[in-house]
């Protein structure tokens, strides 16, 4: 005679074979993160990604594409720092590049508006100007209005430039008028003007002070909250290694890239 299992058995059976359904759903349903470090995520991402990025991003990405590259072995981050209105002029003339990360939205727009971005950008670090000055303060600089004194020798950013619109910004917010003894091209070469005894003083972010300890000292000022920078990033449409450009945003918004950016001297967005 046939054996017909009662109900307990009945019910077992049915319960291990929803388990067994539950932990194939998750073996074969669930994708690694875009963020994800582990070995499914180290095998979709190789070769070489291009990032072009503001120059006040110089520090912090190049720790990000070290990490990057040890998280995703066989693959390389191939940085580009300039002025981010040079990167986007370069970007719309169809330089190859992946990402691009700006040091404003108007910079990023300008890349946007020709249709150069793969989906929206996002802000993923903010920056806030300071006064750079030689080490020890010879000049005994202390306010914006400072700055306006009499033989000082002050240098700013080109007003196209990122750090240049923001020093325009805090310079009217603090009603003072100079002019300077040089428009520089990026952030970088306007602070290497006070690091060379060139210039008395500049207007630089804060991160590059951070980052020239010893070569230049940092005066903050209040007007520099009226002149906070977003920080945008975004996949390029034309991004030659899509799958290394999406990993390596989803890197810099993650909790280790905003470590990473804070130790910098960022603001969070």
């Amino acid at each position: 005679m046939k054996r017909i299992p009662g109900r307990p058995a009945l019910r077992l059976a049915a319960a291990g074979a929803a388990v067994l359904l539950a932990l194939a759903g998750c073996g074969s349903d669930r994708a690694p993160s875009a963020g994800s470090t582990g070995p499914a995520a180290s095998a979709s991402v190789s070769g070489t990604v291009t990032v072009f990025a503001a120059a006040s991003l110089k520090e912090a990405f190049t720790e990000l594409g070290r990490r990057f590259e040890a998280a995703h072995p066989g693959s390389h981050v191939g940085l580009d720092f300039a002025g981010s209105d040079a990167l986007a002029a370069s970007i719309v003339a169809g330089a190859p590049a992946d990402v691009f990360a700006a040091a404003s939205p108007a910079t990023m727009k300008t890349v946007g508006d020709e249709g150069g971005t793969a989906g929206d950008p996002v802000t993923f670090a903010r920056n806030q100007l300071e006064i750079a000055v030689a080490p020890d303060n010879p000049q005994q600089i202390t306010t914006l209005q400072d700055l306006a004194q009499p033989g000082l020798k002050v240098v700013l950013c080109a007003q196209q430039v990122p750090c240049g619109a923001a020093a325009r910004k805090a310079l009217t917010a603090g009603n003072v008028q100079l002019t300077p003894v040089s428009w520089e091209q990026d952030v970088k070469a306007a602070l290497t003007k006070v690091e060379l005894r060139e210039a008395d003083a500049s207007l630089v972010y804060r991160t590059d002070v951070k980052a020239a300890a010893g070569k230049a000292d940092g005066v903050p000022f209040p007007e520099a909250a009226r002149a906070i920078n977003d920080y945008p990033i975004a996949v390029l449409a034309r991004a030659p290694n899509t799958a290394g450009a999406r990993a390596f945003v989803a890197l810099a918004e993650s909790p280790e890239g905003r470590r990473v950016l804070t130790d910098a001297g960022f603001l969070s967005p």
